[in-house]
């Protein structure tokens, strides 16, 4: 059973599709994320190398650089901050407060001395609001304040505030426990508290709050990012407390409520040529939501793709198996020789090159049995030609062997018979008469043959038709016909001996059927590039029907056109060969009195 190209075009090319778009999918469910996470490293790496290379060697106000941060987050969408070699935000001056110090129980030589605190290391970011009232309740100038704080390299760091020192001592009543305090819940991840604590105990101040400067407007972003803040602080403690590696950039991964982030953090050495560092953290959650989303909305994508791979399958096979099966179908009646039907050609391609040539091949196929036909055909008239040809010459050369023999056997019989050289002389023209038969059969044959080949040359048309008159006067004064002329001075590329054979033809069969004391015009026509040669005989006509046949072999018409009138039968055949290797157009034809014979040669160019 043999299968449609159609199914086969379209099982493959749905096959194709849908494995193109399994791929995609697995894809997606396999790489996607690890692509988006590597995707959103390398833009935040760029991100940093750019900073790093055009904007550290600049120095700047601290609204540069909270808008640089601003723009960095823009550009993508992570996190952004500046620190310096102690891990503080670098131009934190729009967010901090001046104490000045009245009692050190562990450091006296601090007291009487001003110390600035960066707020966002000892408050908590939703604190920052204006309906917050801590603000307004432990840092406002004139309050006095105890502080708690670690001393590292002889700088204090704070770590919590209160209103007195006896309520920071009691934990039920502490306000905060922020940055580098270790020991507490704030960095969990690090070594046990008591270890730090013994190398850095904690030192508690006191003193009254001087002056106070909190961001206004747009710069309050800066530090309401509690998460980002905290990691800083995170970082900070670290660098404190020695616990980071001294490496050029580090990628940290961290998670927190089920979400994850990316921490980059660049060491970079700035103007005063200090160390500094630039830390970012960006977040993965969106590439988990897309997942997701992705995946509880594959079931559309797969049915929706599916309809339009079916739709498109069918197109895309029924279009490139139509030339096909036009093909097919004109190739089947090629097979039964009808050759009727064209392929269109629309594209350029191999389809419509394949299409192009099959019409060439059967235009060739078609007219490669048209002239087999034909030459069937004429082989077929070539046979019968060849027979009749045979019957003809048998029946002209029976008759005067006929005659011959007769003549014979009265000579053997009767030798002194009076009539002796009545019968040589009759046996003398039967030979003459097969003689000259024979020549004209080999002169006929070697027309015929198609390798006979014309030599000519340009010779004056009206004088080659004078001169044969002139031989023809005897023949045309035995029967007392009157020749005209009407000729025209005019000079012919031909072969002459060949049309004078032509021409003495022509006027020997005017001479053979014109009855006596008729009239036998020559006349020439000169045209633009051809001259037409007329022969006409007056008083007899050939019938209509036989006006074609006078140019076989051997055929001779009835009544005046017969034997007893002289001729092989050949002339006319002999003179349409001629003509036709001239390539001249010729015929004959019927006139109101008699009959015209007539053809046209080439004018020599002057």
């Amino acid at each position: 059973m043999r299968t449609s190209i159609v199914l086969k075009l379209f099982l493959l090319t749905t096959g194709l599709c849908l494995f193109v778009i399994a791929s995609i999918f697995i894809g997606q469910t396999v790489f996607f994320e690890q692509y988006y996470v590597h995707q959103k490293v390398e833009k935040v790496k760029e991100a940093l190398q750019s900073y790093r290379q055009n904007e550290l060697t600049h120095a700047g106000a601290s609204q540069d650089e909270v808008r640089k941060e601003q723009e960095f987050y823009q550009k993508t969408n992570a996190w952004f901050a500046r620190l310096d070699d102690r891990g503080h935000l670098k131009y934190s001056d729009d967010f901090e407060m001046e104490v000045r110090l009245e009692y050190s129980e562990d450091t006296p030589a601090l007291s009487g001395k001003s110390i600035v605190v960066p707020l966002y290391t000892v408050m908590d970011v939703g604190d920052v609001t204006a309906d917050n009232p801590f603000l307004d309740t432990y840092v406002k100038v004139g309050q006095q304040i105890a502080m708690e704080g670690i001393m590292i390299d002889n700088q204090w760091f704070a770590q919590r505030i209160g209103r007195s020192v006896s309520n920071l001592r009691e934990e039920d009543q502490l306000e905060n426990q922020q940055l580098v305090k270790k020991e507490y819940e704030v960095v969990p991840r690090f070594k046990s508290g008591t270890e730090y604590h013994e190398r850095y105990p904690s030192v508690l101040m006191s003193g009254t709050i001087t002056q106070v400067r909190t961001p206004q407007g747009a710069d309050v972003s800066r530090y309401t990012n509690r998460l980002f803040l905290e990691r800083v602080k995170a970082f900070q403690a670290d660098l404190l407390y020695g616990d980071v590696v001294e490496q050029t950039s580090t990628i940290t991964d961290y998670k927190e409520n089920d979400m994850e982030y990316k921490i980059f953090v660049e060491r970079v050495t700035d103007q005063t040529g200090k160390p500094a560092y630039l830390f970012a953290m960006t977040s993965l959650q969106p590439v988990n939501e897309a997942a997701e989303v992705m995946k509880s909305y594959y079931g559309y994508i797969i049915a929706g793709t599916l309809l339009l791979v079916l739709l498109a399958s069918f197109y895309y096979s029924r279009r490139i198996a139509a030339p096909l099966l036009r093909m097919d179908d004109m190739t089947q009646k090629m097979a039964k020789l009808d050759f009727s039907e064209k392929i269109p050609i629309k594209t350029e391609d191999e389809i419509g090159s394949l299409s192009r040539n099959i019409n060439r091949l059967s235009d060739m196929l078609h007219a490669h049995i048209v002239q087999l036909e034909q030459d069937i055909e004429k082989e077929k008239r070539l046979e019968q030609t060849r027979k009749e040809f045979i019957a003809g010459v048998s029946h002209e050369l029976r008759t005067p062997l006929s005659v011959m023999e007769s003549c014979l056997y009265i000579l053997k019989d009767k030798a002194d018979s009076p009539k002796r050289d009545y019968y040589f002389a009759a046996m003398e023209d039967e030979v003459k008469k097969m003689n000259l038969l024979v020549t004209d059969m080999l002169e006929l044959a070697k027309y015929e043959s198609g390798t006979y080949r014309m030599q000519m040359d340009s010779f004056r048309i009206d004088v080659l038709l004078e001169q044969i008159c002139v031989k023809l006067a005897s023949d045309l004064a035995g029967k007392q016909l009157q020749l005209h002329y009407r000729l025209a001075p005019v000079e012919v590329i031909a072969n002459q001996h060949r049309i004078e054979q032509v021409i003495v033809n022509f006027l020997t069969n005017a001479i053979r059927y014109t009855p006596e004391q008729e009239d036998i015009v020559i006349s020439t026509v000169e045209g633009e590039d051809t001259v037409k040669i007329c022969i006409e005989n007056k008083g007899v006509q050939i019938p209509a029907e036989q006006l074609e046949k006078i140019w076989d072999r051997f055929y001779r018409g009835e009544h005046s056109r017969n034997r007893s009138t002289g001729g092989t039968g050949l002339g006319l055949a002999i003179s349409k060969q001629i003509l036709e290797l001239h390539g001249a157009f010729y015929g004959a034809m019927n006139t109101e009195d008699g009959v015209l014979f007539y053809f046209e040669l080439k004018k020599k160019k002057v």
